[in-house]
């Protein structure tokens, strides 16, 4: 969210910052509805202020036996008494309209982030390690997975329909390994306190990290048990008290876990970690990445979230990037980490570093695909959540948020499938990996 204060001050900047995001000024309709919003609270604090003056002069009216000045005040009285609440409607719906307006706005792009309209203008950071080469053709995870039999599709799309997944046995206990190597990593070694969140959150959460109101298509809603997309329109409406939103990654609950809250500085600081299934309708992703695990309506992730103060911000997001690129280097996978530019960004960001490992079966050639995200976001979430901290002069401040993968679970199960295949189709388990899955060195069909 917005600072409209700050937009008032800094129209030029705001609109100029607005423009490297693809979008064209919107200042002058947000200052417009902002003078409206002021207008009609000024009216009304004067019609309080009035009405309490009358009241008291009423008094000095009856004392000085004064019946004509005194009716006169009362009738005045009675008049504001029926006015004011009208204009408390205009001054509240006002700052609705305001507030609406804010929430539909994305974060403005830091300084240092590089200038483009999507993809095509993010810029290549550092590489780690090099493409592998085979001496048979790498095969995509589906293939090796199905050829195993432990990786099942259709199963999945009798239980639940497209886009979800049954793993079994070796590949099943593979994920599994991975989650726990992650979290052991970054609360371990990377002091990250473990969480483990509720999956189901209410709208007010969903508003705090961005997903509402702009992204509700994108998300699945459980109502009387029923799980629903915002596409049941009648039905979310009548129900929306009511219903939960299914979390599409644990950045929603722990970021808001310190929402309506003032922190001690001390406390900042603070890392929270969460390995959880999340939940997306991938209602923008239509056609897009239908063959295999790469996009999922239901996948295991594990997240890094930092509540941090403005001044150390930028270094809890090289820390963040360096936590998540180690769970990689220790798997011994090929990546790279790339700058977003400011058209490419989400919709909370600031600032986003991309990982994107390498994963040799998928295309001809292999391919880079996007396993982490991590992004500081600034005091955009913390406005929405209105979660502050209190520092050595005593005065609350909003406090910086930042969120990233750490990694997708799914999506290293991939890496790790294709990088790690051998040319009779079984998968050798990184040495790091080997502990969790009972010393097993190689996942192969049962003969």
């Amino acid at each position: 969210m917005h600072d409209i204060k700050w937009i008032r001050d800094n129209a030029t900047a705001f609109d100029a910052a607005l423009k490297r995001r693809g979008l064209g000024p919107l200042s002058p309709s947000l200052l417009a509805i902002d003078e409206k919003r002021r207008a009609a609270i000024l009216k009304s604090e004067q019609a309080q202020a009035r009405r309490n003056s009358a009241s008291k002069e009423i008094g000095e009216a009856k004392k000085a036996r004064d019946d004509a000045r005194a009716g006169a005040l009362m009738a005045e009285v009675a008049e504001l008494k029926t006015t004011m609440p009208e204009l408390e409607l205009a001054a509240k719906a006002a700052d609705d309209e305001l507030v609406r307006e804010l929430a539909a706005i994305p974060n403005l792009p830091a300084d240092d982030v590089p200038e483009g309209a999507d993809e095509h203008g993010n810029v290549q950071r550092h590489l780690f390690g090099a493409v592998r080469n085979y001496a048979f053709a790498p095969k995509p995870h589906d293939d090796l997975g199905g050829a195993l039999g432990y990786m099942d599709f259709e199963a999945a799309a009798k239980l639940s329909g497209a886009r979800f997944v049954v793993l079994k046995k070796g590949l099943a206990r593979l994920e599994r390994a991975i989650g726990q190597f992650m979290l052991d990593l970054h609360t371990g070694e990377h002091g990250y306190t473990e969480v483990n969140p509720p999956l189901l959150v209410r709208d007010h959460v969903m508003f705090g990290t961005g997903q509402l109101p702009k992204f509700e298509d994108d998300q699945f809603w459980a109502v009387k048990g029923e799980l629903l997309t915002a596409s049941d329109a009648d039905v979310v409406g009548k129900l929306r008290s009511e219903r939960l939103g299914l979390i599409p990654t644990a950045e929603v609950p722990l970021t808001n876990l310190v929402r309506e809250s003032i922190l001690d500085e001390k406390e900042l600081p603070m890392r929270l970690t969460a390995l959880t299934p999340c939940f997306r309708a991938e209602a923008g992703a239509a056609g897009r990445d239908t063959r295999g695990m790469i996009r999922q309506h239901q996948f295991t992730k594990v997240e890094l979230v930092s509540i941090a103060t403005p001044e150390n911000g930028k270094d809890e997001h090289e820390r963040m990037l360096a936590c998540a690129e180690e769970v990689l280097r220790r798997l011994d996978l090929h990546y790279r980490v790339m700058t977003l530019c400011a058209g490419d960004m989400g919709f909370s960001a600031q600032k986003t570093y991309d990982i994107e490992v390498w994963m040799p079966g998928q295309g001809e050639g292999g391919a880079y695909r996007e396993i982490s995200s991590c992004s500081l976001c600034g005091d955009f979430q913390a406005r929405r959540m209105d979660a502050r901290y209190r520092g050595a002069d005593g005065k609350p401040r909003f406090v910086h948020t930042l969120n990233g993968s750490g990694t997708a679970v799914g999506r290293a199960l991939i890496a790790v499938m294709e990088t790690y295949q051998q040319e009779d189709g079984s998968i050798a388990v990184p040495e790091v990996l080997q502990p969790y899955m009972g010393g097993l060195k190689v996942i192969a069909r049962d003969r």
